[in-house]
């Protein structure tokens, strides 16, 4: 998940910079274009995506761990990194409590402390139904509150782990006393690397959209047209296509051709234009 949120995060400041300059070119010629856009607000949303993708997974993570260990012996905590309370499991339903206590680095490099509470019932027809939600929650020192639903699938119709999220998160940021929240929801299935024990070499396809609405009033909405996927072993999304709409305008991001580099483009009004994703 932390792929995807820093891919997506990135790309819409640089799809800002952009947008601003490519307004400020047609102030004379096109008043059609003309949007004012705010670089403060674009990155504060930029970030609620990272945090709460990042936060996504860290959930997801602690119930494979938890639940279905043989797919994934190789997880992201580290030793000693949290207490995980369990009560209940297998078939049947349960809880599992994640304890961080004041500070956790997880593997993929994400500082989180609080807890993570989960709990789901029985495994029905191949299915599971989780409810989670965040406690004192942080994600590299923003905090997370709210939770959501998951419909965990252990095999959808190509035979793949699949989970379906509902969320609904609210974001405290560091540095502002703006707030966000982000609702919507994200289909994501496991297709490759199921089973092998190593999390590096895990694959995933992405679907869904998402509204992400600051408590200053700013909106961005998100949908995915192209299915995006992401590599566990890459810090970025190595291909596929969103649309991104804000304050009346909306461009595509391409991730590429399944090539794990820091490139996408953005396709504005029929012109292509390179974008990087990270630093």
């Amino acid at each position: 998940m932390k792929s995807i949120l820093k891919g997506i995060a990135l790309s819409s400041l640089s799809l800002l910079a952009f947008w601003n300059v490519s307004c400020n070119k047609d102030d004379n010629s096109n008043n059609n274009d003309e949007v004012e856009f705010s670089a403060e607000d674009t990155a504060l949303v930029a970030r609620a995506d990272n945090i709460v993708e990042g936060s996504q997974n860290v959930v997801e993570g602690g119930y494979v761990k938890t639940e279905e260990p043989t797919r994934t012996d190789n997880n992201i905590f580290p030793p000693d990194c949290a207490t995980f309370i369990i009560t209940g499991g297998g078939n049947n339903g349960g809880t599992i409590t994640i304890d961080f206590g004041e500070s956790c680095t997880l593997l993929t490099g994400a500082i989180v402390s609080g807890k993570i509470n989960m709990s789901y019932g029985p495994i029905v027809s191949g299915q599971r139904n989780i409810t989670y939600n965040y406690e004192n929650f942080t994600y590299n020192g923003n905090g997370v509150a709210g939770g959501g639903t998951i419909i965990r699938e252990l095999e959808n119709n190509q035979g793949n782990p699949q989970s379906t999220v509902n969320e609904s998160i609210t974001i405290t940021f560091t540095g502002t006393t703006v707030t966000g929240t982000r609702t919507g929801q994200r289909v994501a299935e496991w297709v490759q690397g199921v089973g092998s024990g190593n999390w590096q070499d895990n694959v995933f396809h992405i679907e869904g959209n998402w509204q992400t609405n600051l408590s200053n009033g700013f909106e961005r909405t998100g949908v995915v047209t192209q299915t995006l996927v992401r590599k566990m072993s890459c810090l970025y999304l190595v291909s596929g296509r969103i649309e991104v709409s804000q304050q009346g305008l909306t461009g595509t991001l391409d991730f590429g051709d399944g090539t794990c580099d820091a490139l996408a483009t953005i396709i504005f009004n029929g012109h292509e234009y390179p974008v990087i994703l990270g630093l």
